[in-house]
């Protein structure tokens, strides 16, 4: 099934998006910006040498500082210019391209991983008929007691409630909810959701 995600509108309104998207990315850094709260996120949940997901990987920048800390990285983003980055600047993560609703993750080896995360606001991206397939897919690739965790803000047409319940109808367990990710308490009118989630 061909999905109508949000991303590739945009890129097929404005076939530079991409490639101006990795190259604001590239210039915050080389600015000295710290653009690597996620993959601290993600490093203090797992154990170390962890297995890891990034679920939406784009350029890599956040998997890219998680192979740093000694973890094995895999990213799948549907973006083929990004992947094609991240294998640029991080050739030592694997790197696919392939639509998370129906990438054949078994397939490909990625299996027994300890997080998978989904950073940059990813999900609000997904055609709303591909998000609880797009989650049972990445819980598939968790081992037991593998954890997910996923960030993304208000007002971009994925409403938190239903998000935990696309979680929560995978089979997932819900552990944690949070409003940024430095680790502030969730408030019914926060305008951010850091969410973790179990495979039981």
């Amino acid at each position: 099934m061909n999905f109508d995600h949000q991303w590739n509108r945009i890129r097929e309104t404005n076939p530079d998006h991409s490639a101006n998207y990795a190259d604001r990315w590239r210039k915050l850094t080389a600015a000295g910006h710290d653009i690597g709260g996620e993959a601290r996120f993600v490093n203090a949940m797992a154990p170390r040498g962890a297995r890891i997901l990034d679920a939406g990987c784009g350029t890599g920048r956040a998997g890219g500082l998680l192979i740093s800390e000694g973890h094995t990285v895999y990213g799948v983003d549907l973006d083929e210019f990004l992947i094609a980055v991240a294998e640029e600047d991080f050739p030592s993560g694997e790197w696919h391209t392939g639509d998370l609703a129906e990438f054949d993750f078994s397939a490909a080896g990625i299996n027994d991983i300890d997080v998978a995360f989904c950073a940059g606001n990813v999900l609000s991206f997904l055609d709303p008929a591909s998000r609880r397939q797009t989650l049972s897919n990445i819980k598939s690739t968790l081992k037991s007691g593998g954890r997910f965790v996923a960030g993304f803000g208000a007002g971009r047409g994925y409403d938190f409630a239903d998000f935990i319940d696309d979680v929560t109808s995978t089979g997932m367990l819900v552990n944690l909810k949070l409003s940024t990710w430095e680790i502030h308490p969730y408030e019914p009118d926060s305008n951010f959701l850091v969410l973790i989630a179990e495979r039981a």
